[in-house]
């Protein structure tokens, strides 16, 4: 819970910033007023980690060029037309935006840029009231105009102006919902999730590439769960990746869940928490954690009810692998190739984990089709285990461990990650007497299967099998 008296001395300390403190001094000095604005305020108020500085004044653009260009090592103007000029202050970079007041068309995204005279004109266009505060530098003055704390303390997301209208303006807000409710761990208030709800359709204005952005922003956050609900319970999510709704139609083959859905935020959370133990400061892992999300989404479209009645049979394991595919094709249509192919293989290859036992060949083939992905794999599939039956799910985990230490056995005694043939394309040419072409890459097929399935056999032994092979060909 917020802490008022603590959030106060935490504004302090955002003010006497070094990079904060000399723009403030700047911009008094030439008589304009300054002031940090949304996220920082709201981070510095709440005790998270500030990354961004973003600032508002009643300076033009050109006046905050001229000011900022003595202090800085570099700036920028692209923005210039919405009244944004960038620097780069004491090796940070910063945003300073000329007060605002803007309109929109309804047609597209784009405002019609209008600069206004007061900061509270600017803070009430913002997305969220949390998002809605300023402070004031140099002092320390919070201006809140749309009751930014009141809702900080209460752990709510809410528009500053009606939410039909805000969200009216701009859309993409809508999916801002989701990503902050699963930021800051808040819940969207009643009115701006019926608004949500209804203009949903209105998300079709903006371009895939933006929907994509927020979607990752969404799964980098440490709870993504409480995101994708927002999406799922307001509709929003059928604009952009429906197939994840639909998982509630199927039910869940392990029993624990009533649904595919609940199981795959669950396998999803799960990930997440094997992808810290693992790899504890890194980076979110987002294409792991859409791959979790997404792994069972094939299963509605495997869906079939047994003849004569309303039973729902639980779905076959293949539809695990037509997941994959799914995954890699529509669903992901606003994500990039490298998470679609992460998706798919990640996915696809989850099947054979789960097989019987595992000779030294099958091992090595899992490792050379796994490639790069191996890892996510391991946490993956250690993710899907979500039954209640500890004696079941002690057995998968030790199936895991039991492959896990084999490759790692492996590893010690070849080069797992990099197998190849013992004789490379000029040696086949040499052996055989033969010529480049398509021969050559049989030959180079035939030398790498049996590479994998009988390990290092030395030179002198792959060239005879080369030629036993070459001539039972005739």
């Amino acid at each position: 819970m917020l802490n008022m008296a603590d959030g106060l001395v935490r504004l302090g300390a955002l003010a006497e910033n070094p990079v904060v403190r000399t723009l403030a001094t700047a911009f008094e000095k030439v008589g304009f007023d300054l002031a940090v604005v949304g996220g920082p305020v709201r981070d510095a108020l709440l005790g998270r980690m500030t990354h961004d500085l973003d600032f508002t004044t009643n300076a033009s653009p050109d006046d905050i060029l001229a000011i900022v260009t003595p202090i800085s090592t570099a700036q920028w103007d692209i923005g210039r037309a919405f009244g944004t000029i960038g620097a780069r202050v004491q090796g940070e970079q910063v945003e300073i935006t000329t007060y605002r007041a803007d309109s929109y068309d309804g047609v597209t995204r784009k405002p019609t840029v209008e600069f206004g005279d007061t900061i509270d004109g600017d803070l009430v266009r913002r997305d969220f009231t949390v998002n809605s505060m300023a402070l004031q530098v140099p002092g320390v003055k919070l201006i809140d105009p749309t009751g930014g704390v009141e809702d900080l303390v209460s752990g709510v997301l809410r528009t500053p102006a009606d939410p039909r209208v805000s969200f009216g303006d701009d859309p993409l807000r809508m999916l801002r919902a989701a990503r902050f409710s699963a930021q800051l761990g808040f819940r969207v208030d009643d009115a701006t999730a019926e608004a949500i709800a209804e203009l949903r359709e209105t998300l079709r204005i903006v371009s895939p590439e933006r929907i994509q952005s927020e979607l990752v922003r969404l799964m980098q956050t440490d709870d993504p769960v409480r995101g994708i609900r927002v999406l799922v319970d307001t509709g929003l999510i059928d604009e952009f990746l429906p197939e994840v709704t639909e998982l509630r139609l199927e039910v869940d083959e392990h029993h624990h869940h009533k649904d595919v859905y609940e199981h795959s935020l669950t396998v999803l959370s799960q990930a997440i928490e094997l992808e810290h133990v693992r790899h504890p400061g890194a980076a979110p892992d987002v294409p792991l954690r859409i791959a979790a999300l997404l792994h069972d989404i094939g299963k509605p479209r495997t869906r079939k009810l047994e003849p004569g009645s309303g039973h729902v049979p639980p779905p076959r394991r293949g539809g695990l692998a037509d997941g994959a595919q799914a995954a890699a094709g529509t669903a992901l249509r606003h994500r990039h190739h490298e998470c679609r192919r992460h998706a798919h293989r990640t996915a696809s290859a989850l099947l054979r984990v789960c097989g019987g036992a595992w000779t030294d060949a099958a091992v090595r083939r899992y490792v050379r089709d796994a490639g790069d992905l191996l890892e996510r794999l391991h946490i993956l599939t250690r993710a899907d285990v979500t039954t209640r039956n500890r004696r079941k799910a002690g057995r998968l985990s030790s199936a895991y461990d039991d492959i896990e230490s084999r490759i790692a056995a492996l590893r010690e005694q070849e080069e797992l990650d990099s197998i190849r043939p013992e004789l490379d394309g000029n040696r086949i040419q040499q052996v055989l007497g033969i010529a480049p072409g398509r021969e050559v890459g049989e030959a180079y097929k035939f030398l790498l299967d049996l590479r994998l399935d009988e390990g290092v056999l030395g030179d002198e032994v792959a060239e005879q099998r080369l030629r036993e092979w070459w001539a039972a060909r005739g």
